[in-house]
């Protein structure tokens, strides 16, 4: 592995050191019925979200709640000695994305068949503490940060000393000129 991908990979790992997730893969639920779940979830303190799936009627709802649970507990797995009620853990992101399809046929009339998609999903939730201190950047995620090109920033400059140019008064005036003319209709007499 040369210097850079492990400079990258150092900064990965460092990054999931504060990253708690679960995953849930090949559910067997429709991806769209299961966002319309994710949906009301995201961004909401974990004990709201925990309610809000316990008294949902859906079946993708009990899915996502023993996933939240993982979470969580992947989260006291990474800070042993902190109370979860202390640390005023949100849903950061929710993502789902479509898996295999079961494709199956079903009899249709004149001897033809229709096509059944059985769709599946992968979920991925990351959690994150509303109350956390940034963390002091390390040397590895300055080094992995990308730097802008001293090209680019003297072009950035020159843009911002520019002075503006103004346009003319007559240039203006015209656009109030025809808003406040009316238009005339031209109508034929009948002979």
């Amino acid at each position: 592995m040369g210097v850079r991908k492990r400079k990258a990979a150092d900064a990965r790992k460092e990054a999931m050191k504060t990253t708690y997730v679960a995953k849930l893969n090949d559910c067997p639920t429709s991806p769209r019925k299961m966002r319309l779940v994710a949906d009301l979830i995201r961004g909401i303190d974990v004990d709201k979200a925990l309610a809000i799936l316990k008294f949902n009627s859906k079946e993708a709802s009990g899915r996502l709640e023993k996933l939240l649970l993982s979470a969580i507990s992947n989260w006291q797995q990474k800070n042993e000695g902190s109370r979860v009620e202390d640390s005023a853990l949100f849903v950061k992101t929710i993502m789902v994305d479509s898996a295999a399809q079961l494709k199956r046929f079903r009899p249709a009339p004149q001897g033809r068949a229709y096509r059944i998609r059985k769709r599946s999903n992968h979920v991925t939730l990351i959690l994150d503490s509303r109350n956390a201190v940034a963390a002091p950047k390390t040397e590895v995620a300055v080094a992995a940060e990308p730097t802008a090109k001293p090209a680019a920033k003297k072009a950035a400059t020159k843009k911002a000393a520019a002075p503006k140019a103004e346009k003319p008064e007559a240039a203006k005036k015209p656009a109030a000129k025809k808003a406040a003319a009316p238009k005339k209709k031209e109508t034929k007499d009948k002979e």
